[in-house]
């Protein structure tokens, strides 16, 4: 589902707990749920002009609870919902490593942002990194990329650790929107937390 497109800013989303509602290890399709509000807000981002990408660490096949195929399946199923949804995003990118395989596509090592830059044609530090762990807003520093930490999964949790190094907090994916908008039509304004008021308190 890569498809090529130059010159553009991407969205770049982690899945669990971001797109889709957190399950330990989801293996079943059927058990694939969208978050409230996240179609509507990927149409708003596509409709800005922004691209869309989802990055997600996958250990489970790593660890050997299910296989590449259940994966594929899991990633249908949400494509399918998006797509009923009339929402859609360019590509869908997994690490299969365990943590303590050190490879360089598991979140927040940034391999796997940088082979989905090449095959998508961004430019990472123009993206915008959006998730719910640390990991997520990690991988954004890295690259230079404006972060923000959602409290949808496990945001909730980590928000008191990571408000100090992320851009942005905020409640969901929903509403992150006005503030990127507020990024893409100023480009040239700061984009650190201190600049804009926080969505979420």
């Amino acid at each position: 589902m890569s498809e090529r497109v130059a010159h553009r800013r991407f969205v770049v989303l982690d899945r669990d707990g971001t797109v889709i509602v957190e399950r330990h290890y989801l293996s079943d399709p059927e058990h694939v749920e969208l978050i409230p509000g996240v179609a509507e807000a990927l149409r708003q981002l596509r409709q800005m002009g922004l691209g869309i990408v989802i990055l997600t660490n996958q250990s489970a096949i790593g660890r050997g609870f299910f296989d590449a195929r259940r994966l594929a399946a899991i990633h249908q199923r949400m494509t399918d919902l998006l797509r009923a949804a009339q929402a859609q995003v360019e590509g869908i990118y997994h690490c299969p490593h365990r943590p303590d395989d050190g490879c360089i596509c598991r979140k927040p090592r940034a391999g796997l942002l940088e082979r989905a830059a090449r095959e998508l044609g961004f430019e990472p530090r123009d993206s915008f990194v959006i998730g719910d762990k640390a990991c997520d807003v990690e991988l954004g520093r890295r690259v230079g990329a404006t972060t923000f930490l959602v409290r949808t999964g496990y945001g909730a949790r980590m928000a008191e650790a990571c408000k100090a190094h992320t851009d942005h907090l905020v409640e969901d994916l929903g509403a992150a929107i006005p503030v990127i908008r507020r990024l893409v039509n100023h480009p040239g304004a700061p984009h650190d937390a201190a600049a804009v008021a926080r969505v979420a308190s």
